[in-house]
């Protein structure tokens, strides 16, 4: 077991090893059954988080803020256009300052060519852990409380389970990629068949696959794409099937356009969840389309671990926090 982790950032789990990963995840089980026995984890006393949102923000803003304070400390949330961001200053001076004000700094930032580079510009001169609440390219948080719900509900030994992570139709807002990039890439280091589903058109980047890819050979695992749904969920123990944008090939901030209204059969149906194997789970990161993503009869029905996956956002963010922040 890794035990090192003060002043780790946490911006992509590309940068954590599958020891850390395993580490990460054994702090997570261990903070969910002491919040369910209401036992305290005053692991961070009077310690600091910053979060600084570029957008709204549901799961991430409270399962950081309610974690923070479960682990004894505090957050702050940065609404980013409240603060000198929106007059122009940089990154660099925005880490530098709150680094010497508190314990660590959270920050989402999704836009497109710009997120993860303000985390990286902001990390190169912190003093203290940047964590991830999303970028353009990646979602960390997210996606290592995906594998906790996994494990939970099909054993932590996930070789050869097949996954599916599906495109489906939605008209809310252009969604980053930064789910889907985040899953492909942790799952097959996990031994786990990765099936990646999606409309051409809708391509995740070229060195995305090209990882996932080697990363299913070095593990175990599998790794392919289909332009077909159905073969998606066929067989398919876990499927996620979820709206992203078209930003690698259109770079427009449009939610609708031509490709998107020719797919709007990409849905999760009872119908298709009928392909998938007996006792699999439907999953979503949340906020899901009920209207166009999925049926009510799938979110709300027995496959759906919708709400165990968002409460594990909880307790992975604790974990993450009390690893990063405090500790060795």
């Amino acid at each position: 077991m890794q035990t090192i982790f003060r002043g780790k950032h946490f911006i992509t789990l590309e940068e954590w090893s599958l020891e850390e990963i395993d580490t990460l995840l054994d702090v997570s089980y261990e903070l969910k059954r002491d919040f369910a026995m209401d036992k305290p984890t005053d692991y961070l006393p009077r310690k600091t988080v910053f979060l600084m949102f570029f957008e709204q923000s549901t799961r991430t803003r409270n399962s950081m803020e309610a974690g923070i304070t479960q682990l004894g400390g505090h957050a702050h949330f940065l609404d980013t256009s409240n603060m000198q961001i929106a007059h122009g200053e940089v990154a660099k001076d925005t880490a530098v300052i709150l680094s010497r004000m508190g314990h660590a700094i959270a920050c989402r930032n999704c836009f497109w060519k710009q997120g993860n580079t303000y985390l990286r510009d902001m990390a190169a001169a912190a003093t203290v852990p940047i964590i991830s609440m999303q970028d353009d390219i990646y979602h960390p948080l997210q996606a290592i409380a995906d594998l906790m719900t996994i494990q939970e509900k099909k054993g932590r030994n996930t070789k050869n389970l097949k996954v599916s992570v599906i495109w489906a139709y939605a008209t809310t807002h252009k969604k980053p990629i930064s789910v889907p990039v985040s899953q492909v890439l942790l799952f097959p280091r996990y031994g786990i068949d990765v099936t990646l589903a999606y409309p051409e058109g809708y391509d995740l980047p070229d060195w995305v696959i090209e990882k996932a890819r080697r990363s299913a050979a070095d593990h175990g695992g599998s790794f392919r794409i289909t332009h077909d749904q159905e073969e998606a969920y066929r067989d398919a123990d876990v499927v996620f099937p979820k709206n992203w944008g078209n930003w690698v090939t259109n770079e427009s901030t449009d939610v609708i356009g031509s490709l998107s209204d020719a797919n709007k059969s990409w849905k999760c149906t009872a119908e298709r969840m009928a392909l998938t194997a007996k006792d699999s789970l439907y999953m979503h990161a949340l906020p899901a389309d009920r209207i166009n993503e999925v049926e009510d009869a799938v979110i709300d029905g027995p496959h759906s671990a919708i709400y165990d996956e968002a409460e594990n956002r909880l307790h992975t963010a604790k974990a993450v926090m009390a690893l990063t922040m405090g500790g060795r």
